[in-house]
């Protein structure tokens, strides 16, 4: 029988490379947090996403990297990691193929869990391409408690579910609101996994001199100053010529959801190798989902510089990011420390600003500023007249509409015009702003056609 406890139980799904291991994670959360692919050791990193069983039990679900002898010390690193989640694991099930033989990599593992002393369950999985003799075998690794099972399938999911319901407690994970989720996002090799490591301040994601190494979408959150900080670190975005199908392909869709997941989007670039046409692209991404952005510039500590470089090159890299002219940039170095807490503080800046309410008094107050100094300028020989203006308090974008007619001829220039003017007004540095020019008479007769926004 379960119990009540404050401490929410870690389930660890653990076994070599290609046994089914991340179809089974996808399965048991219903999504495709984890990468999937005919491909041996797709997995890299550990992979921990809340699971919640149809009692409303909660815990922490880990998918690991296959486990195989080490080649090199890149790969002796990513077996530390399954060690490491074997050691924090409450429940351990340990994944075979079913449709095969035992392998010398299945008794490793399953002689790792068993003398762990945790709860041990063996999923001899991929049951609906084996045959019943080849499930029974794998009774030989001798752990007492085990079910066949297929993700693909979903055969065995209900025995797995029920058995955990018997073993965990009655735990429920409080979702904190009020987090603030950063994203780490550039190109192959420019940082990012050793920024998140700096930053969660212990070895999550797996750090090498080698380009590509972070396939998934890795999470940890971390308390600062009383806040709660969900860091994303993700793979690099290649440029589209160089993406391979498969894996990779998945790798960058990836990232494309971090940003949408994201409230604040830090875009690495190398400082040896700055502002090239992906970053700049990957920039616009951002500023076109409405997330806050701070540029990044990595490995300050390799740069041969003096002490005038900083204030040389930043103006240069802030020349290519012209469109984004509200993104702080922020020069880092991993392996010293340096300005890694500054990234915790800007965060913190940015969404105050994010979150702030402006009065519709004041914004009028402001408008009528604008337009007596310089009245709008119009396209085709047409007089655009801005009347007035409201925030939009449902949009977590900073976001403004104001109303007036013959706004749709309103020049482009002169909507940059306002925006300088409104930033100048308003603090909202490291996030973009959203104006929306309407056409009053338009708008009345939508709202006549389909009664307004609800």
């Amino acid at each position: 029988m379960s119990k009540k406890t404050n401490h929410v139980p870690i389930v660890a799904i653990v076994g070599e490379a290609n046994v089914g291991k991340s179809s089974l994670f996808n399965a048991f959360l219903g999504s495709r947090d984890a990468i999937v692919a005919d491909e041996p050791g797709t997995t890299r990193d550990s992979i921990t996403r809340k699971a919640t069983l149809e009692s409303g039990k909660d815990f922490w679900l880990v998918d690991t990297a296959g486990l195989k002898e080490a080649a090199d010390e890149f790969e002796l690193t990513i077996q530390e990691q399954i060690s490491e989640a074997i050691a924090a694991a409450d429940i351990i099930l340990v994944t075979v193929d079913g449709s095969t033989a035992i392998s010398q990599e299945d008794r490793r593992v399953a002689k790792m869990a068993l003398k762990s002393g945790k709860e041990t369950i063996l999923l001899v999985n991929k049951a609906d391409k084996a045959k019943k003799h080849q499930i029974e075998e794998h009774k030989k690794l001798g752990i007492k408690h085990w079910i066949a099972t297929s993700a693909t399938q979903r055969i065995g999911f209900g025995d797995v579910e029920e058995t955990l319901e018997e073993l965990l407690p009655e735990v429920h994970i409080r979702e904190d609101d009020n987090t603030i989720r950063i994203a780490l996002l550039g190109r192959p090799n420019v940082g990012k996994s050793s920024l998140y490591n700096a930053l969660a301040k212990k070895q999550q994601a797996i750090v090498a001199d080698r380009a590509g190494t972070t396939r998934d979408v890795n999470k940890v959150s971390v308390k600062y100053h009383g806040k709660t900080i969900e860091l994303l670190d993700t793979a690099g975005i290649r440029r589209s010529g160089k993406i391979e199908r498969g894996i990779e392909k998945f790798s960058v869709l990836r990232s494309l959801h971090a940003i949408e997941q994201a409230d604040i989007c830090l875009l690495l670039t190398d400082v040896n190798e700055p502002a090239v046409a992906l970053d700049q692209k990957i920039a616009g991404l951002i500023k076109e989902a409405g997330k806050g952005l701070v540029i990044v510039v990595s490995k300050w500590d390799l740069a041969d510089k003096d002490a005038f470089t900083h204030d040389s090159l930043a103006p240069q890299i802030a020349a290519h990011f012209q469109f984004v002219p509200w993104a702080p940039l922020l020069f880092t170095s991993s392996e010293t420390g340096q300005n890694v807490t500054k990234v915790f503080d800007l965060a913190v800046e940015i969404m105050e600003r994010r979150a702030q309410k402006i009065s519709t008094r004041d914004l009028n107050r402001w408008l009528k500023s604008v337009i007596d100094a310089h009245p709008p300028a119009g396209l085709k020989n047409r007089q655009p007249k801005l009347r007035y203006m409201v925030q939009e308090d449902w949009n977590p974008v900073p976001s403004f509409k104001v109303f007036g007619s013959q706004a749709k001829f309103l020049h482009w220039s002169y909507k940059r015009h306002m925006e300088k003017k409104f930033r100048e007004t308003w603090e909202y540095e490291g996030s973009p702003v959203q104006l929306w020019f309407i056409d009053r008479d338009v708008e009345k007769e939508r709202d006549a056609r389909f009664g307004g926004r609800k």
